[in-house]
């Protein structure tokens, strides 16, 4: 992370806003500061200090009849290890219908016994 901070250089507050997102898989920014139990004005720096850091994402929304914005950890913090076997992700994270009986399921799953031994 050349230009956004680390995670080991986050606040306290900031490093529970960002385990509250992941937690909850997204909430909103008018629920997030209530949730953490700070001030709207500390739960928006709290925001930006983690979308500066590339930890989460935030896209406009309305909730309850009000403006706000909709958190969510980005793709590249969340953990795919246990979707993977060796350098090949799962068959059946697709849309499509996988076969058991198939080779790409075979494959992933040799892979995934080698990588135990």
């Amino acid at each position: 992370m050349s230009t956004s901070q680390g995670k080991a250089d986050l606040s306290e507050d900031e490093r529970a806003g960002l385990e509250l997102i992941r937690e909850t898989g997204g909430i909103h920014q008018s629920d997030f500061w209530k949730e953490l139990n700070v001030s709207s004005r500390k739960g928006s720096r709290i925001v930006k200090a983690l979308e500066n850091a590339e930890l989460i994402q935030r896209q406009e929304a309305v909730y309850e009849g009000q403006r706000t914005y909709y958190l969510e950890p980005t793709a590249r913090d969340l953990d795919f290890s246990l979707l993977m076997a060796g350098d090949m992700l799962s068959p059946f994270t697709g849309e499509e219908e996988v076969d058991p009986q198939s080779d790409a399921f075979s494959q992933w799953l040799m892979h995934l016994t080698y990588e135990e031994k």
